[in-house]
């Protein structure tokens, strides 16, 4: 649902952005456009690989944090010590809001570079390439990444061998790969081809100038 109402959104304000800046069509003969496809269908490519990055770095973090504390805190495998949750927690608050700085940044100034540098036709090109790879690639990344994820529990709970076979410790790749595509990179590719069409729209004027 959210990614058909992404894409349906996108969809929307790309008719919108044409009618700002007078586009009858799109020439896939226009150097211009070719390469403003080709950009736009790289951007989703680039921003699910900084958010998994991201989610990766965020736990190498805190899986430094949770050794600290057992460390230096006894008692905390007994019960009878009280880890510091807060510390966890404010590791993955940062990581949430510093990570996402530059594919933010590159959300916002690509479709603002292209349209300026190649103009609203290259722009166009790049909006359209964009939805499509970006709402296949949401629809991937969220789907594959929910059966990457589950067989874990699966298997968890006795079936091919239980905790400890090999079908277990490929599923714990299974679900270190599915966790950051169901959860991270898949719903961001929906804000990412949103933004990219909200912020062409509202600067259209500017690219006809």
């Amino acid at each position: 649902l959210a990614i058909g109402s992404a894409a349906l959104t996108a969809l929307a304000l790309f008719v919108t952005f044409a009618q700002a800046t007078r586009l009858k069509a799109i020439d896939l003969q226009n150097p211009a456009v070719m390469a403003g496809l080709f950009i736009g269908g790289l951007l989703p490519f680039i921003f699910s690989a900084f958010s998994i990055q991201a989610v990766s770095r965020a736990a190498e973090k805190m899986i430094e944090e949770v050794r600290r504390q057992f460390r230096e805190i006894p008692g905390i495998m007994e019960g009878t010590g009280r880890p510091e949750y807060e510390r966890c927690v404010d590791i993955s608050t940062a990581a949430a809001l510093k990570e996402m700085i530059v594919p933010g940044l590159m959300a916002v100034l690509a479709p603002v570079a292209v349209g300026f540098l190649l103009g609203p036709q290259a722009l166009g090109g790049m909006l359209g390439g964009s939805i499509v790879t970006g709402v296949m690639m949401a629809i991937f990344m969220s789907n594959a990444g929910g059966a990457w994820d589950n067989p874990k529990k699966f298997i968890e709970s006795g079936a091919h061998g239980g905790k400890g076979s090999a079908p277990h410790a490929a599923a714990v790749v299974g679900d270190t790969v599915g966790d950051p595509f169901k959860d991270t990179a898949g719903p961001s590719l929906n804000i990412l081809i949103k933004l990219m069409s909200v912020v062409a729209t509202v600067l259209a004027p500017l690219f006809v100038m």
